[in-house]
């Protein structure tokens, strides 16, 4: 009784202003009539523009975790990643460019083996499951009734300072490189401090500028995600094709080296490029605690400075540990959408995002790869001096020179006392 009083003494006073009990019930169930409607927008949003999502680390985790052994478990459902297939159809992701990544420890050593075997495990992913399929085209993506795969270099000590390298890992699939990732490569400079190697003053070299060249020829997308901002300048200038930033966010909402400030994003404004926002704590809240209404800041900052078809989204996911609350993992992307609905971005806008956006980059890099047909493969090399390391074989030396054939034989490398030895023994 103590507590129907009120509500009786409420309701009187309710009635004795005129009011029903119909427009009570408007008033009350409003709020949540209007939250279901935005809701139900998101998901029939989703529906038709699948995601294309710029980044996932998944293959790196089952390195880590299962040694690459497919057949030892089952990607429908995952306890110890951020990804498996039933998650990234909750989170109603239409395609997703999977890392082929190695650590920058593996530079000038083994690193290219290892990228081969990562390229392997997301080619046998794909394939082993009905509802993935790899794709290698604008179209392709475009088309697939399935999560298409795309397969994406991060780092470019992938390919060991090699555009034979570059062609052939483009042969087999490889449609996006990272120019760096934590470490410098003898021809491009990161964005981190980690590793102290191949300091030099030039952020970009020469052969550096052939690797932009030969991507553009071949249609392989130039990531910037890592690479200095001296880096990105410089590419941004010279490449004839639009780049991404696969997983970065704004410099101006959270001050991390590994996020895109204004100034390029206006240079990438004018190369029609897009940034694919992170959602890792570190790079859209510096370190401190997150939720989605802060990863939606940085789409409003890019949208303010670059336009709104200058943005995609590229997760991070299973690459890092800490991501905002209620985006813990792959199948929390509609949460993120329905945030940037009630912040007023329209349908259209955000079909750009989810998809739109990244299909025109991609088709883009595709037609200039069509106008350089008639250019011929790159022959240029990396001079010796800026390559020279224990584990890097000097071609040169073992090939003769005119006039000195002989040199191939055993026994021009032995010294004289032990031919003569050899003679008199024979």
């Amino acid at each position: 009784m103590l507590f129907l009083n009120p509500l009786q003494s409420l309701w009187t006073a309710w009635q004795s202003q005129g009011c029903t009990v119909t427009s009570l019930l408007v008033i009350v169930l409003l709020p949540w009539s209007s939250s279901t409607s935005v809701e139900q927008k998101t998901l029939d949003l989703m529906r038709r523009e699948p995601l294309i999502d710029g980044h996932n680390d998944l293959a790196l985790q089952l390195r880590i975790n299962y040694n690459n052994r497919l057949s030892t478990i089952d990607l429908h459902n995952l306890s110890k990643t951020h990804t498996d297939i039933e998650r990234l159809k909750a989170g109603h992701v239409g395609a997703q460019m999977w890392s082929a990544y190695v650590l920058c420890s593996s530079q000038d050593k083994d690193a290219v083996r290892l990228t081969l075997e990562q390229i392997d495990v997301i080619k046998r992913m794909c394939s082993n499951y009905e509802e993935l399929e790899l794709v290698t085209s604008s179209t392709a993506v475009r088309e697939t009734k399935k999560i298409g795969c795309l397969i994406a270099i991060e780092g470019g000590h992938s390919i060991d300072s090699s555009l034979p390298a570059l062609r052939m890992f483009y042969d087999l699939g490889v449609r996006s490189l990272a120019l760096t990732h934590t470490c410098n490569t003898p021809w491009a400079e990161t964005s981190s401090s980690i590793h102290r190697v191949y300091q030099r003053d030039i952020s970009l070299t020469e052969f550096g500028k052939e690797v932009v060249k030969e991507m553009n020829r071949l249609g392989m997308m130039i990531d910037l995600s890592h690479s200095s901002v001296s880096t990105a300048r410089a590419v941004l200038l010279i490449s004839r094709a639009p780049v991404i930033f696969s997983h970065s966010s704004a410099s101006a909402v959270c001050n991390n080296p590994r996020n895109v400030p204004d100034d390029l994003l206006q240079l990438l404004k004018k190369n029609g490029g897009i940034v694919m926002v992170n959602l890792y704590n570190r790079f859209v809240a510096c370190g401190k605690k997150a939720n989605i209404a802060t990863v939606a800041d940085h789409f409003d900052h890019i949208k303010k400075i670059a336009g709104s078809e200058s943005i995609g989204i590229g997760g991070d996911y299973d690459g890092a540990r800490g991501f905002p609350e209620g985006l813990e993992d792959v199948s929390k992307y509609p949460a993120l959408i329905q945030e940037l609905l009630q912040r007023d971005w329209t349908e259209h806008e955000l079909a750009g995002v989810l998809r739109g956006n990244f299909l025109r980059v991609f088709e883009q890099v595709e037609r200039v790869r069509d106008e350089l047909q008639a250019e011929p493969a790159s022959e240029k090399e990396i001079s010796l001096k800026e390559v020279d390391n224990p584990c890097r074989s000097n071609l040169r030396t073992l090939l003769p020179s005119s006039g000195s054939l002989g040199r191939h034989h055993p026994s021009a490398s032995l010294p004289l006392p032990f031919l003569l030895f050899l003679l008199i023994v024979f």
